[in-house]
């Protein structure tokens, strides 16, 4: 049995992160990282994007050379899944049989595409898309000759799927139970301006609507989708990007706290003490709200990933992290930050029609989230200000001419807005 020290299963982005930071941090012992997959932890965010159109090669997604753990002191394994975590004996049963010992354990088991019950689900042709293995089957079907791809779902993964496949050529459908895109993560003026772009490409929304069944060939292929108002459209490819499901069945079997994620308080720890949960798998107090939540970032992983191995060192401040986000569709960039659920006002700066603007949002008088489309300055200031607990009120936004970067220069500010904001350079997931 190898000696203890901190055990960190999952080899994604907050799973990589942790065991950097912990090195960065000075932690001497033993660190060592767990992946199921048989490959070295990527980049997620490019898989729909730049990974499809070629843009992005294998070697571009690589977070880290083999070199650096040699260097960093950091064990790898990769293909061999966690099968059972023992919390009394502090120890990580693989499927291969090998034991590892702990400290401190960090899950950072992330989560894993939706799945429908759709009849006709199991046809060839019908995919999804969270994995490398799953973006390389999906890049194969895309470099043909054009075809009709149906997407199932408008969240980020669907919509950033949409614009690359028609990018690609291809002629584009993406149906949505919700009325509007991106309903559970945007604002209605976002979500309504993100369509219009979308639908001017050729890409047709067929908003309000569920998928009945999916209909395929002798050949076993998927040929048709089936709406559940009887309408029939033609399908060469599916793709289902409906979401997420936290992977918690370890937790869960572990005995530690889930729901919709693995429960964590405000220092991430579980309901056992030496045990952590980031990420995508980890639903955790939100700062200033008194409810938890799990999201689905390359932000969060990252930013918990550090704090968990800073309190792992020492370090004991709650979490506080205000979450941010990105998506980038055709050539347009779409950044969030904040948590706009919620709120009960928003008021929008800019120019919608030449793609640069920001929809402010605010609760109760207080700014609690902002989005923006075309004005990275506006992002940037709103993470600072969030981070501050601060503002524009309404009705300072409403004025004429108002602009974040003359708020935060203006008299009474809180200084001037930063030039660049570390880790800005990448965020959001494929979800």
């Amino acid at each position: 049995m190898a000696a203890r020290g901190v055990v960190v299963i999952g080899a994604g982005q907050g799973g990589l992160d942790t065991a950097a930071a912990l090195r960065a941090k000075g932690y001497s012992g033993p660190v060592t990282l767990v992946g199921d997959e048989p490959v070295p932890p990527y980049h997620r965010p490019p898989l729909s994007k730049g990974f499809l159109t070629g843009a992005t090669a294998h070697e571009d997604l690589l977070l880290r050379p083999e070199s650096f753990f040699e260097a960093q002191g950091i064990s790898r394994v990769s293909g061999d899944r966690a099968q059972r975590v023992e919390l009394d004996g502090q120890r990580v049963e693989l499927a291969s049989g090998t034991i590892l010992a702990y400290d401190k354990l960090v899950l950072a088991t992330g989560a894993r595409a939706r799945v429908l019950p759709l009849p006709g689900a199991d046809l060839s042709g019908v995919l999804t898309l969270r994995s490398l293995a799953d973006a390389e089957t999906l890049r194969g079907h895309l470099d043909g000759p054009p075809r009709h791809v149906c997407v199932i779902g408008a969240g980020f993964v669907g919509l950033e799927l949409a614009a690359t496949a028609h990018t690609r050529g291809h002629r584009v459908t993406v149906v949505e139970v919700q009325s509007r895109p991106l309903a559970r993560a945007l604002t209605p003026q976002m979500s309504a301006w993100l369509a219009g772009r979308h639908e001017e490409r050729g890409v047709r929304l067929l908003l309000g609507q569920e998928v009945a069944a999916l209909h395929g060939g002798a050949d076993g292929n998927v040929e048709v989708m089936e709406l559940r108002d009887g309408r029939r459209l033609p399908a060469d490819l599916v793709v289902v990007g409906a979401g997420a499901l936290p992977n918690t069945r370890l937790a869960a079997d572990a005995g530690l706290l889930v729901g919709d994620g693995v429960i964590v308080d405000r220092w991430l720890r579980t309901s056992d003490r030496a045990v952590y949960a980031i990420g995508d798998c980890a639903r955790f107090p939100a700062p200033g709200s008194g409810r938890h939540i799990r999201l689905e970032s390359v932000q969060n992983a990252s930013d918990q990933a550090r704090y968990v191995a800073a309190a792992i060192c020492g370090e004991s401040a709650p979490y506080t992290a205000v979450p941010w986000f990105w998506s980038e569709q055709y050539e347009l960039r779409l950044q969030m930050a904040g948590l706009t659920a919620g709120h009960d006002e928003t008021v929008t700066v800019g120019d919608p029609d030449g793609a640069r603007f920001s929809v402010l949002c605010f609760l109760q008088g207080r700014l609690i989230g902002v989005e923006s489309v075309g004005r990275p300055a506006d992002h940037g200031i709103a993470r600072r200000l969030l981070a501050a607990g601060t503002g524009p009120s309404p009705a300072e936004a409403r004025s004429p001419g108002f602009d974040l970067k003359a708020f935060v220069a203006g008299p009474g500010s809180h200084g001037s807005a930063p030039a660049h904001v570390p880790g800005q350079d990448r965020l959001s997931t494929p979800a």
